[in-house]
């Protein structure tokens, strides 16, 4: 495996579960707010 494609692997590794963290953070934030 390239050394790019591992770090593409990697990036996508931390940055997947992260970007999802974000998304439920930001609904319940919007829920929290319209009540």
């Amino acid at each position: 495996m390239s050394r790019r494609a591992l770090l593409v692997l990697a990036w996508a590794w931390v940055g997947l579960p992260f970007a999802y963290g974000v998304y439920e953070l930001v609904q319940k934030v919007t829920q929290l707010i319209t009540g």
